[in-house]
């Protein structure tokens, strides 16, 4: 590991050195991005665009009154706080999972924070992935009274897959690997390929096991007539993304959703957030702004990290109501949780 370590901080260095040896214009002109940075467009245009999915309760959908809520929606509502002062500055595009992409490409929208894996082939192709907001699985949903518990049990049955998402990629492999006689029946749109499997045009459902969990509390008459497991095993990182080529924007967003993190992992809340400001611990201070440097570092004021907490809470908090124990999905946390308590979720320094 300690060879690994040398070999970290020698490529750090060495990105350093070449940022160093640019020109300064070719700098600038990297980090804010096209005509004048997306930063700019967003204070002149007066809101954030989030892209959002087509309907996952938890992660992102209309409530009753219209106002949309779930994990991915706060995720951009963070970052509105935090540029514009308000987290309800924040409109959302709802987008197939076809449409994503391109929509962040074309500057349809600033952000996409919509349940989208980080991959090579993704992050090679105009896209910057920020940091991951949810860990998750590709799971299978199938009734109960069909009594398979795993993928190898489901061989020759058809399942329902969504075209333009890495499940597409997961079905394949499950063919290649342990069920050969599997039958994908594809659709376009993620609600067309839910309610396909509840009318019965298939025997399971696969995507991941978070929006499984999601259709099962809002789409199925009994949700125990249900159940979920993982198709292979393998954790997906969700993940907010951003354009290519504006550094600024890039450095925002990613900084926006570990104020949440490192909230969390200092014991601050959005009921205590004023109070931690009248700490005499300088991390905390630095965090919240009242030791000013890192909200000129980014372009922003000094109290961005405070308006993000006090409007949102910590991550803690966000994950709570919206997909774990205050909200009708109630997930367990697992790799949710915070490094210190066993999870991935890493919060990083704030100086």
């Amino acid at each position: 590991m300690r060879g690994i370590g040398k070999r970290l901080l020698a490529g750090v260095c060495l990105l350093a050195l070449a940022a160093c040896g640019q020109p300064a214009a070719e700098r600038k002109q990297t980090a804010s991005g096209p005509a004048g940075g997306t930063l700019k467009a967003v204070r002149d245009r007066g809101y954030v665009n989030c892209g959002a999915s087509t309907g996952t309760v938890g992660f992102g959908a209309p409530d009753s009154h219209g106002y949309w809520r779930g994990l991915d929606i706060e995720t951009c509502r963070a970052v509105a706080a935090a540029v514009l002062g308000d987290k309800d500055k924040a409109r959302f595009v709802p987008l197939t999972g076809q449409q994503r992409l391109t929509a962040l490409q074309s500057g349809e929208i600033d952000i996409l924070p919509r349940t989208t894996t980080w991959t090579l082939s993704r992050d090679a192709n105009g896209v910057n992935f920020t940091l991951p907001n949810y860990y998750d699985y590709d799971g299978i949903m199938v009734r109960r009274d069909r009594g398979v518990t795993n993928s190898r049990e489901l061989d020759g049955a058809s399942v329902c897959v969504q075209t333009g998402s890495t499940t597409e990629v997961t079905f394949t492999n499950l063919m290649a690997s342990v069920a050969p006689n599997l039958k994908a029946v594809i659709f376009d749109s993620t609600q067309a390929t839910r309610q396909a499997f509840f009318s019965g045009r298939c025997d399971a459902l696969i995507t991941d096991a978070s929006g499984l969990a999601s259709v099962r509390a809002t789409m199925a008459s009994n949700p125990d007539d249900f159940i979920i497991f993982p198709a292979d095993g393998k954790l997906s990182p969700l993940t907010p993304a951003v354009r290519h080529g504006d550094d600024q924007w890039f450095d925002i967003v990613k900084w926006s959703f570990q104020a949440l993190l490192m909230a969390e992992e200092l014991g601050i809340d959005q009921a205590n957030v004023d109070e931690m400001r009248q700490s005499q611990d300088p991390t905390i201070r630095r965090f919240l702004g009242v030791e000013p440097g890192n909200g000129a570092a980014l372009g922003l004021d000094e109290e961005w990290t405070y308006r993000i907490v006090k409007q949102l809470g910590n991550y803690g908090e966000m994950f709570d109501r919206n997909v774990g124990a205050g909200s009708p999905l109630k997930l367990d946390r697992g790799p949710n949780r915070l490094f210190r308590d066993g999870g991935l979720m890493v919060p990083m320094a704030f100086n």
